[in-house]
């Protein structure tokens, strides 16, 4: 079995900052692309940023040049360091990735999330 596990999530005021982890744990042969999405209250989820094997990064617009998507090929965790925050960052994120399982090849999963709560 192979679970994400997100944490870092909180309510902090607009222009702060926070750093979003997920860990990878289980039967992992390895680990493709990693990413994070999010869904606003009463939205759809949406792509925020993503990490391939290499470290190439990909953002969506509203993030580009506030937030930061890395990641510990060691540790099978990626990050989000999101900075000046806006309320409208305000959402559930969760962690995605793209692993080759020992059990049963290439899957995607997906961690059960961490909120976000920017206030004005």
């Amino acid at each position: 079995q192979v679970q994400l596990v997100e944490s870092g999530g909180a309510l902090v005021q607009a222009g702060g900052s926070l750093r979003l982890s997920c860990a990878a744990s289980g039967s992992i042969s390895s680990i493709n692309f990693m990413g994070w999405y999010r869904q606003p209250p009463g939205k759809q989820r949406e792509l925020v940023a993503t990490i391939n094997s290499d470290g190439l990064t990909n953002y969506v617009d509203s993030v580009k040049g506030r937030f930061i998507i890395s990641r510990d090929n060691h540790k099978n965790t990626v990050y989000l360091q999101m900075n000046s925050l806006k309320p409208e960052d305000t959402a559930t994120y969760y962690c995605n990735a793209d692993i080759v399982t020992l059990d049963y090849g290439g899957m995607e999963f997906w961690g059960k999330g961490t909120l976000v709560i920017v206030s004005s």
